[in-house]
Parts: C-alpha cells; sequence; structure tokens
C-alpha cells in the first residue's frame, strides 16, 4: 500500500515583533553654512544598513537621514539645505529566531522634530517604528490518492487552493532626463526635491512583471544670476516597465509591497551647456509574492472492504484565496495655516499611516492620519517662504465579505489624490482621496491523511454484523459513512438500491447486503 502525497508551496510568518525607537541629538551648523534664522521644511528616511539573526533575538543596524530647508538673513541665499543623520543599533526580542534565519524589517518614520536652540545648533528628534518578521517557504504534504492490492473505499474532496508561485525581492530603476521650460532660469544649485508615486499598478505576464504608475517631482532651486532667484518646479513622469519574472504566467495572483529606495537628481548640461536639465535616479524595491490558485482533490476517508483500515492524520492548514480588494475613501478639510498670509502655494505632499486594523463583520477596519506638509510663498518680506504640516484622521471600512480574524492580510495605503487650495489668506482646503489594497486567503484548519495501515479484519466484528440488512437512513448519514459501517462498497449500494444519485432523505430504505 502506497499513500500518493502532493506538495502544497506555502508562505508564512513564523515569527514578528514591534519596536519603537526614540533618537535625539544635537547638531552644530558647519562652518561652511549661516545662521540658521527659522526651519522651513524637514524632511527623513530611514536607511537599515544591517540585519543580524541570533538566539530570539535580532540586532538592527542603520541611520536616520534628514535634510533641513532653513532661512537665513546673512547676505546671499536666503534659504539653505543642510543634512544630517542620526545612527541606531536596536535589539529586538524575537521568540523563536535562530542565527540562520533571514529576517526582513519594515521601517517607519512616525516623527520628525527640528527645533533652534541658537542661530547655531539645531536639536533633532525622531521616533521609528521597527517591525521585523521571519517569512519562511515551507511544503504541506497532500494525500490525493492511494496505490493498494486489497480492496478498498476512498473519497476525494476538491478544494481550490492557493500555493506561492513566486517569492523574492527585486529592484526596479528608472533614468530619466527632465529640461525646465524656457522661461524658467538655469539652475545653480537645488535646493530641495521630493519624489513620489501615484497609481502604481502590477501585471503578471509570461515570465515577466509590468510595472505602471505615475513618478511626481518637485524641485525647489537657486536659479543662475547676481541675486540667485529661488524657483519651483513642479512634473509628472510615467513610469513604465517590466521586471524579469521566471516561472511566473498569465492569471496568477500578485501580492506586491513596494517603497522607494535610492532616488538621486542631479544638475546636468544641455546641449548649449546651460545647467537646464535635471537628471532622475529611481530606484524602487520591489517585494514579489505571486500566488497561484489550483484545484486539487485531496484524499479525505479510506475504509476496507475485506481489510481493515487504520487511517492515522495530522494538523494542517491550507488557504484558499478569499478575495484580492481595493478600496478608496475621502478626506477633506479646511486648515488654518497659523502663520504668515499665504501669498502663492509651492507645493503640497501627504503620506498615509495605518495605525490600526482589525476585522468586522464582513469587513477590515482601518484607522489612521494623513500628513500633509505645504510649502508656499507669503507677503511677508522677512518670512518669504513657511512651510505648514497637518494631520487629518481618517476611518474607513474595507469590504471583504466572510473574512475571519485569522484571515487577515497586510493592507497597503497610500495617497492617490492629494489637492490644496487657497480660501483665503490664512486657510486652506485640502481634498484627499486614500488608495487601500489587500490580498485576503481564507485559512482551512484541517486533519490531512499522512499514513494508512492495512491489517486482516476483525473476525468477530465482522460476525457481529448482519448478512443483509433493511437500513434506514438516519439524519447526517451519507452513502460513504453507511457504507464503512457495514464494510460494503459505495458502487454497490447505488446498484442494489437502483440509486440515480447520492443524496438521502432520513427515513429512506436502503438494502445493504455484506459481502456483495
Amino acid at each position: 500500500m502506497e499513500l500518493i502525497k502532493r506538495n502544497i508551496h506555502m508562505d508564512r510568518i513564523r515569527a514578528e515583533a514591534v519596536s519603537q525607537i526614540t533618537l535625539e541629538d544635537d547638531m552644530n551648523i558647519p562652518e561652511s553654512k549661516p545662521d540658521i534664522e527659522a526651519v522651513n521644511m524637514e524632511k527623513g528616511a530611514i536607511v537599515i544598513e544591517e540585519v543580524r539573526a541570533g538566539t530570539d533575538m535580532v540586532t538592527v543596524r542603520g541611520k536616520l537621514t534628514y535634510c533641513i530647508l532653513y532661512r537665513t538673513e546673512e547676505n546671499g541665499s536666503s534659504l539653505v539645505a543642510l543634512e544630517g543623520k542620526l545612527l541606531f543599533e536596536e535589539k529586538i526580542n524575537l521568540q523563536g529566531a535562530t542565527p540562520q534565519d533571514n529576517v526582513s524589517v519594515e521601517a517607519r518614520m512616525e516623527d520628525l522634530n527640528i527645533s533652534i536652540i541658537n542661530s547655531r545648533k539645531l536639536n533633532v528628534q525622531s521616533l521609528i517604528t521597527l517591525h521585523v518578521g521571519i517569512e519562511e517557504l515551507y511544503d504541506e504534504e497532500v494525500p490525493i490518492g492511494i496505490h493498494c492490492e486489497d480492496t478498498i473505499e476512498y473519497r476525494r474532496v476538491p478544494m481550490n487552493l492557493a500555493q506561492i508561485a513566486i517569492c523574492k525581492n527585486d529592484i526596479f530603476r528608472m533614468k530619466e532626463e527632465i529640461t525646465l521650460p524656457s522661461n524658467y532660469p538655469n539652475i545653480f544649485q537645488i535646493l530641495w526635491s521630493t519624489i513620489s508615486l501615484r497609481d502604481m499598478e502590477f501585471k503578471v505576464q509570461n515570465e515577466k512583471l509590468a510595472l505602471q504608475g505615475d513618478v511626481h517631482i518637485f524641485v525647489l532651486y537657486e536659479g543662475e544670476g547676481e541675486e540667485h532667484p529661488i524657483r519651483s518646479y513642479e512634473t509628472t513622469l510615467p513610469l513604465n516597465g517590466m521586471l524579469e519574472c521566471h516561472g511566473c504566467r498569465e492569471g496568477m495572483l500578485p501580492d506586491i509591497r513596494y517603497t522607494i529606495g535610492q532616488q538621486e537628481l542631479t544638475v546636468r548640461p544641455d546641449f548649449d551647456g546651460e545647467e537646464r536639465n535635471i537628471g532622475v535616479e529611481l530606484g524602487l524595491d520591489v517585494a514579489l509574492r505571486i500566488y497561484e490558485e489550483e484545484q486539487v482533490e485531496i484524499l479525505s476517508d479510506i475504509y476496507g472492504v475485506n481489510k481493515e483500515v487504520e487511517v492515522q492524520a495530522q494538523d494542517a492548514s491550507l488557504r484558499k484565496l478569499l478575495t484580492h480588494v481595493t478600496g478608496k475613501t475621502k478626506v477633506a478639510d479646511h486648515v488654518k495655516t497659523g502663520g504668515a498670509p499665504v501669498l502663492q502655494l509651492l507645493h503640497c505632499e501627504g503620506q498615509v499611516s495605518l495605525d490600526h486594523q482589525s476585522v468586522v463583520e464582513n469587513g477590515i477596519l482601518l484607522q489612521g492620519g494623513l500628513c500633509i506638509k505645504v510649502m508656499y510663498i507669503t507677503g511677508d518680506d522677512a518670512v518669504p517662504y513657511v512651510s505648514t504640516q497637518v494631520l487629518l484622521p481618517y476611518e474607513y471600512t474595507l469590504d471583504v465579505q466572510d473574512i475571519a480574524p485569522q484571515d487577515m492580510g497586510r493592507v497597503h495605503a497610500e495617497v492617490e489624490q492629494l489637492q490644496v487650495n487657497m480660501l483665503d489668506g490664512e486657510e486652506l482646503d485640502v481634498k484627499a482621496v486614500l488608495a487601500f489594497t489587500t490580498t485576503v486567503f481564507q485559512n482551512i484548519p484541517m486533519q490531512l491523511i499522512s499514513d494508512v495501515m492495512i491489517k486482516d479484519l476483525d473476525t468477530a466484528k465482522l460476525g457481529s454484523l448482519p448478512g443483509m440488512v433493511i437500513y434506514m437512513v438516519q439524519p447526517g448519514d451519507n452513502l460513504w459513512n453507511i457504507g464503512k459501517k457495514y464494510y460494503v462498497p459505495v458502487d454497490t449500494l447505488r446498484e442494489l438500491n437502483n440509486l440515480a444519485s447520492d443524496e438521502l432523505k432520513t427515513g429512506q430504505k436502503l438494502l445493504v447486503v455484506k459481502g456483495s
């Protein structure tokens, strides 16, 4: 006797933990930079440099790089850019971790606060969150058939199962060049820039993954000339490309996570030798998880006709695709600037945070905030450039029918649309559309047959069964459990009783003949 099995490829998070770190340090203004009068803008990015697993713990080493745009009253430039970094090394308890594990880290900057101590010194504080996890691939052995010389009965149950087909990380690189419009001055130096992605889509093709979206670029720069005029330029570049993805095929389901990694803007000369071009280099870190759904007939039960069959089973968890869903919600408010009157809006950017998610009836409740930064020109010559920041809370339920708490997957949140308009010199109208996507798999706990043993029939037990009986169907009965009880093949029961289908009614009478 041989039990035929098939491996179902699965992935899971074996262990995970979350840690928050507070970073703080004082920064002296370099001698090459002028005194600071006020901070206009700040931004930061977390760079993970090393992840080292140990026994029940993980060490994460990295840095927070930050950039500050500040105003000075000294002669020359009115705005000055300054860069710095805060180093960190954190030991995180992670039960079950071993030195051989490959640990992934997701880092998020929760807050960045820059305060002035004096004209030559700043205080930098930041709160960051580190989410560490051990993702592993494994095979679940599923019985699909049996080879046996003895007469046995078995049944199989068809199930739609989701397997992971592709699990890897990759980088998509983009290189473009922007030329300033003719009415813009040449670039002396870039003071500030932001790069963001919108409307990203991923489509599985044969042996490839297609990417499509928009890259939004904002640049604030000093122009050439005696007075170094400050100008801003904003544009959108299309992102289209392919990632090689061996083994994927059309029809598979992508569950993609992406973040902007390397980004660099460089000033380049045009054909006339003038500094009017901006080179854009962008690295998109892509975590590919691509799944394939397939119907598999699983061996669910066995019994013998002329032999006794003992079945051993073990607990397992399989899964099927419940849904891949996208939802959108609007966030809107009127915001007071609380500073100098707004003369002209320069730039706005938003970042959505997902602070809490929980399963509710037929959905996932999402709660968080939209952090919006707005840079604008004021009517005050002493304070010409100002930025303001506002946090708008949101609450939204992503529609997922029949979801259970154990089925919830990771939700990806992004700002799909953002619009900021002036209502008057002191109030702004903010409108945004937030988009959420997730892939939900339904977990199916079950017992899988792991081994089968054949032995001779218990003659005493067999002798206690009648040779022929008229059996009255009880609630919950089916041909399978009746045949199993009397050691009679299911096909024989159908033939003896001239049954056109396997459907039975309570109280129905069946003829059962042992050994027939």
